[in-house]
């Protein structure tokens, strides 16, 4: 059944008009693009030309056809090692001694002690937990990949299904028509809602029946829907994304849901039990807002909040464009001509939040946004926010101090590929890519569109996408949630990509799902290259219509599983099944309240190198992340140095410090 939808009107920011803002064209020669589909606006458009900025041109006939189905390889039963209570990897908690006299002394408080995970190697010296204060050393059980009848997977990642619990199906269909929306939803997050120590999922709902649907962990990737206990389903609603962050400092994460429509803030009070206090905390401004990240703007202590917004679109002013073959088809966003402007809160430490869009700069640049995430491009310990704008320029906000940010992508080289091109950016991943200690970029394109891999050259950017090998790989398909993930835990980066289609072209496609693609899955090697997996798992190669991805360890193994969410098809749970991956480290760092210190950098320094991560929930596209630290290191069992900082300059140094293991470090001034 139709959904009712806003009407749209004049570009403006919360009912004020922005000067100089009316009907603000697409930045950026665009003359000679063509729409994915070459679709056009019936009586809008060029019928010699298909216009459609940034959408890729499809040379001889549009991208490369998706691959056949592959042979589905015999299923083989996944190895348990032993393990006595939760799952996975010995859990150890790290806090800081009380005594001022030693504040730089640690004191090891063993909160759960398990058996390592079949990632973990074999250590001389007993199977129980060392009695000197100083050792954090869990038991330890032999490694199952020395065992000759250890099952060995078919794939990279294996697919729960619905045995997992988790029977949420994406619905869109907004109208008998295509709409804009329905295209480009698809969102999800993952979180310890009820602080058991097991991460839980959210899957955000279009149209379908119920609204948003929250899941249990029962351990063992099995889980249990949620969902009545509280105000979590948001239904009656289009939804696109969802974010997380503990805005009110409680220890609970909470929930940010972006529509089509009015936002919502949802509360966690425990439990599951999700209030919605959007009215109170002075947010749920109508519009399409996709991606949105929980991110310390002002350094005081608290969380902010950055939404993305896509096109100024109502169901009145949707277009009529068509494929070749004269049926309708979703249209590009430039063919609507109307960006707008993304959202910046400040929070204001009471429960409620203000609207600083205008007065901090964000509201004086209009884009298409669909992907962000927070970094600190230029260190100087602020953090700045980089936008994935889809057929305009990228956005590039450095946080000047004082809550003001200026928009500097065209000046610091990111705005645009190598060739001058502005894509139609969706996903975003930030890491620390060639290990030099600053923040580098990927961006996920349309088909035809390379990824943009931007390299930060002390705060410039230069364009890497060819030199890591990801040209060729990645322009097939139409790509959306994406992760720089180290999967097989070697120590370096992977690259994962869900993908799906926005328009059908000329392509032959199933005629089932014409906008389906199988997904993408490089591996990453010490010299920054990336190639595909011979064998990523059958349920990686099927063609489906991907959008978000969700990247956590729901079963605390050390190996970072995926959730991908598919249009008119059951989510998928894919559980990370590498064979022969390495020793591993995960690090969850904590604020002084207890929750996720989101913005807290992590060092692993290994033998010659050094690995960097940031505690971060957002990246991707319309999700939120695990926020624990995963690092690979490979044949090592033990890492030598561990350098924790918390935004305030608060630090931690570790040293010799055991593999396998889930290490939770506490703010020094801890009150959890």
């Amino acid at each position: 059944m139709p959904r009712d939808v806003p009407v749209g009107g004049e570009i403006s920011h919360r009912g004020r008009r922005l000067p100089g803002r009316d009907r603000i064209p697409a930045r950026g020669d665009q003359s000679d693009a063509t729409h994915e589909h070459g679709l056009r606006p019936l009586g809008r458009c060029d019928p010699g030309r298909g216009e459609g900025a940034g959408r890729g041109r499809q040379a001889g006939g549009g991208e490369s056809s998706s691959p056949g189905l592959p042979r589905r390889h015999s299923e083989s039963p996944r190895h348990h090692p032993d393990r006595a209570g939760d799952q996975g990897g010995g859990r150890v908690r790290l806090e800081a001694e009380s005594s001022p006299a030693a504040p730089a002394r640690l004191i090891l408080r063993i909160a759960i002690v398990v058996a390592l995970s079949a990632t973990c190697g074999c250590d001389d010296g007993g199977s129980g937990p060392s009695s000197q204060a100083g050792d954090p050393t869990p038991s330890s059980t032999t490694d199952p990949r020395d065992s000759a009848e250890a099952p060995r997977p078919d794939g990279w990642f294996v697919d729960a299904g619905g045995s997992s619990g988790v029977d949420f199906v994406l619905r869109t269909r907004l109208d008998d028509r295509p709409m804009l929306p329905e295209i480009v939803a698809g969102g999800g997050a993952a979180a310890d809602f009820d602080g058991d120590g097991r991460l839980d999922l959210y899957l955000v709902q279009g149209t379908g029946e119920g609204g948003n649907r929250v899941y249990r962990n029962l351990g063992d990737f099995r889980f249990e829907d949620s969902t009545d206990a509280g105000e979590a389903s948001d239904s009656g609603r289009f939804g696109m994304g969802a974010a997380t962050g503990d805005f009110d400092g409680d220890g609970d994460p909470d929930l940010y849901v972006s529509n089509l429509g009015r936002d919502t803030l949802l509360r966690n009070d425990g439990g599951f039990r999700f209030v919605d206090v959007t009215d109170a905390a002075g947010l749920g401004d109508e519009g399409l807002s996709a991606s949105a990240t929980f991110f310390d703007a002002d350094g005081d202590g608290d969380l902010d909040l950055f939404v993305t917004r896509y096109v100024d679109w109502s169901a009145e002013g949707e277009l009529d464009c068509r494929q070749p073959s004269g049926k309708p088809d979703y249209c590009a966003p430039s063919q609507y001509d109307r960006p707008t402007s993304d959202l910046l809160y400040r929070n204001d430490g009471d429960g409620t939040f203000t609207d600083i869009s205008i007065e901090s700069g964000i509201a004086g640049s209009m884009g298409t946004g669909l992907g962000v995430s927070f970094l600190d491009a230029d260190a100087d310990g602020r953090m700045d926010l980089f936008v994935a704008n889809d057929g305009m320029p990228d956005h590039l906000w450095l946080n000047r101090g004082d809550l003001r940010f200026e928009e500097v992508a065209v000046r610091t080289g990111c705005d645009r590929d190598i060739s001058g091109a502005a894509k139609a950016g969706m996903g975003v991943a930030i890491e620390d890519v060639d290990d030099d200690g600053d923040w580098d970029m990927l961006v996920c394109n349309l088909g035809g569109e390379t990824d943009s891999l931007h390299i930060n050259e002390g705060g410039r950017f230069v364009d890497g996408t060819t030199r890591a090998g990801l040209g060729a790989a990645t322009r097939r398909f139409t790509r959306f949630g994406l992760g720089l993930i180290d999967f097989d835990r070697d120590g370096w980066l992977d690259l994962f990509a869900a993908n799906g289609r926005v328009g059908v072209g000329n392509r032959i496609n199933d005629p089932s799902d014409p906008y389906a693609e199988p997904d993408l899955l490089l591996r990453g090697d010490r010299k920054g290259r990336y190639r595909q997996v011979e064998e990523p798992g059958v349920d990686l190669e099927i063609p489906r219509t991907s959008r978000g991805a969700v990247f956590a360890d729901f079963d605390d193994d050390g190996g970072v599983d995926i959730v991908v969410i598919d249009r008119e098809a059951r989510a998928r749970l894919l559980r990370n099944e590498v064979p022969d991956a390495g020793n591993w480290l995960i690090l969850d760092v904590r604020d002084a309240g207890g929750s996720p210190a989101i913005g807290a950098t992590v060092a692993v320094e290994l033998d010659g190198r050094t690995i960097r991560r940031m505690v971060r929930t957002d990246g991707s596209y319309l999700t939120a992340r695990d926020p624990r630290v995963h690092v690979g290191i490979g044949d090592l069992q033990r890492v030598p140095r561990v350098v924790v900082r918390w935004p305030d300059g608060a630090e931690r140094v570790l040293e010799d410090e055991r593999g396998g293991r889930i290490l939770r470090l506490d703010h020094p001034e801890s009150t959890s």
